[in-house]
């Protein structure tokens, strides 16, 4: 089942490239490049994942478990971002609007999928170790965090790579930010409508798949 689901993961990440090289090709710039990007760090979580569950068929240390998940929560985040790349949505004379709009959504939907199936794994994971109710509360700690962790790329533009690279300038705007939320509605608004999306989202496919495991049963 895994394999098959990194088939198809490998398969409609490799038809977005396609997708932005024709439009490379079309227009002769390389004004979308930056989605590959995106999509790379949106499969980091979701090795991450992926590992976490098979290494746990064996007698793996601890210590490699706590380090794959701390991976795993930074670059989570990095699936949902690739949604606000809608932003970049505008008419332009190289290439048809809806061109655009359907590289965006192929690289976005990659994303979602990448991101949502990595928790997915993550949460099965936890609830191996923990109380249901306890991982759920976990989980929606996890969406808050992303709906924060969209609005720290979008707007200050920071990005995970700047926890190692300028963890003090980082943390000293985050801590800033949060002293101080209400001179910073914008930070709450993205903040808390992104997390409530994810998490709607997030319950929508977990009932959905709980019916047809049901359904099969």
């Amino acid at each position: 089942m895994k394999n098959n689901l990194i088939k198809i993961m490998v398969i409609s990440s490799v038809m977005s490239v396609v997708l932005l090289y024709l439009r490379i090709q079309w227009s002769g710039n390389l004004h979308f490049a930056f989605l590959v990007w995106n999509l790379f760090l949106a499969w980091i979580p979701f090795l991450c994942a992926l590992a976490l569950t098979e290494l746990q068929k064996g007698s793996t240390s601890k210590y490699v478990f706590a380090i794959l998940f701390c991976v795993w929560l930074v670059f989570f985040p990095n699936s949902p971002y690739i949604l606000t790349d809608l932003f970049h949505l505008t008419p332009k004379t190289d290439v048809p609007l809806w061109f655009d709009l359907v590289l965006i959504l192929s690289f976005a939907w990659n994303g979602l999928i990448l991101g949502y199936t990595s928790l997915f794994e993550v949460h099965d994971f936890l609830n191996k170790f923990f109380k249901k109710t306890i991982v759920w509360f976990f989980i929606t700690g996890i969406m808050i965090l992303s709906g924060f962790g969209i609005y720290l790329g979008r707007y200050p533009r920071w990005n995970t790579w700047d926890i190692v690279n300028d963890p003090i300038n980082l943390f000293s705007n985050i801590i800033n930010m949060l002293t101080h939320p209400l001179n910073n509605t914008r930070m709450m608004g993205v903040t808390f409508f992104f997390s409530l999306f994810l998490m709607i989202s997030y319950l929508t496919l977990s009932i959905f798949i709980q019916h047809k495991q049901n359904e099969s049963e």
